[in-house]
């Protein structure tokens, strides 16, 4: 690709005619806003990847012209400072399009280079986590706020999301969100069925269990799952042993089932391999597959495959770290899952840069460092819109600083560190309930001073 093909990036991973098919935008009409689905979507993305995630430092982004290459008119006519058209914008824009966008983006990025398939398949590693939201609005009435260790309800809600990404680059590919009393399994059931095209999906033990395995059978997927010792034990039938064994996975009576789907028993291969790791304690793993031939899939080859889960644990740590997600500001749980997918979108922007300065090195993606590579990309996002003859030097240039930002090869490992924080002593109490609560409670004392 040339630097001019790559220019306009946003626009090259979701292309207005795609993004205007897409089923959520059916039988929807938006007449002629200031702030059109394609600005407000961009705007979405561009207040998680700038520093200041505020309605009102987009809005200025806006004025000084850093949306015009996408409507013209845009900056000539926001004389107003007030942000309630863009919130508006927000509002009015369709979840179900954003969700719909993050596969249409995952499938752009997987489509860039052939590298990214695995023996034709999509390797898809599943995962799940909780993000923190205020009780505002509606939020706890889909977020429930939960319980510590002494059954009360804290302040704090909690939304669970489960991401498939990209084993090989990274991305993402598909979320799934709901209350915490929605299982990751049942989340992750979700992403399965309405994956697109041939995919192998990689999980830990969580999702270790006969609803993930029937999800893709009915899809036609095929799955790489860690197993718990105890399940394993009973899917062989017999005493564990190491090497390859042929198995049919029957449901139990306590396994969760995926509704509408067939549950008659599903043939697959049961992997016990000893792993031997310098510095650490011998381990045995149980691994579930449904790729049955052992000549094109040799066990040593899915043993290794199953290694890249690990990276799912860093892309989550990245989105929720990097990108600011581990909490957020939202006032309504609509808006909640807005933010998350606009999130994922955002990621999938850096994501997607590293993989066409993977591309020219000839570097692996994953040999690029996440953070450094943003910080880039947000320098270059900066001159975006703004200045014409420079910027596709600047993107090139941009390119090559990226593909410099190569993760450190360390001599030695990493010693290990306590899971501990140090906080700064504060001179104030915690604050136990609502705010709302505390504020009667100094209003009582004021009056009686």
């Amino acid at each position: 690709m040339t630097p001019a093909q790559l220019l306009v990036f946003f626009l090259q991973l979701l292309p207005r005619r795609a993004l205007r098919r897409l089923p959520a935008l059916k039988g929807k009409t938006f007449y002629d806003r200031l702030f059109t689905p394609l600005v407000t979507l961009w705007y979405l993305l561009f207040q998680r990847l700038n520093h200041d995630h505020s309605l009102d430092a987009a809005l200025c982004d806006a004025q000084a012209g850093g949306a015009d290459r996408l409507n013209g008119k845009l900056s000539r006519q926001l004389v107003s400072g007030s942000t309630a058209s863009y919130s508006d914008a927000r509002q009015r824009l369709p979840g179900e399009f954003l969700l719909q966008t993050l596969q249409l983006q995952g499938r752009k990025i997987t489509g860039l280079s052939p590298t990214t398939l695995w023996q034709g398949l999509l390797v898809c590693l599943l995962d799940g986590s909780t993000v923190r939201l205020r009780p505002y609005g509606n939020i706890p009435k889909h977020f429930p706020p939960h319980s510590n260790q002494h059954y009360r309800r804290t302040y704090w809600c909690l939304m669970r999301v489960v991401v498939s990404f990209c084993g090989f680059t990274g991305a993402a590919l598909d979320c799934a969100l709901g209350s915490t009393h929605l299982s990751e399994q049942a989340l992750g059931s979700q992403l399965i069925v309405r994956a697109i095209g041939s995919c192998l999906f990689i999980g830990d033990r969580n999702f270790g269990v006969f609803r993930i395995v029937q999800a893709a059978r009915a899809k036609q997927h095929h799955v790489l799952l860690r197993l718990t010792q105890v399940r394993a034990a009973k899917l062989l039938g017999k005493a564990l042993r190491y090497g390859d064994h042929a198995v049919r996975w029957k449901p139990t009576g306590r396994n969760q089932l995926q509704p509408a789907l067939s549950n008659d028993p599903i043939p697959g291969r049961l992997l016990v391999v000893q792993l031997n790791r310098p510095g650490f304690r011998s381990q045995r793993l149980f691994l579930f597959t449904t790729l049955a031939d052992r000549d094109q899939y040799p066990m040593a080859e899915l043993f290794n495959l199953y290694g890249l889960r690990w990276h799912i644990e860093l892309d989550l740590r990245y989105v929720k770290t990097q990108m600011e997600a581990a909490q957020l500001e939202a006032h309504s749980a609509d808006m909640a899952r807005k933010e998350w997918t606009a999130t994922l979108l955002a990621y999938n922007l850096i994501r997607a840069a590293m993989l066409c300065a993977a591309l020219q090195e000839q570097l692996p993606p994953l040999t690029l460092s996440f953070s450094a590579c943003r910080r880039r990309l947000e320098y270059w996002l900066r001159d975006w819109g703004r200045t014409k003859a420079a910027l596709q030097t600047t993107w090139h240039k941009t390119l090559i600083q990226m593909s410099h930002s190569r993760l450190p090869r360390r001599r030695k490992p990493r010693p290990h560190e306590p899971r501990v924080q140090r906080h700064l002593r504060q001179s104030f109490p915690p604050l136990i309930g609502s705010r709302a609560q505390a504020r009667k409670k100094l209003q009582r004392h004021v009056g009686k001073s």
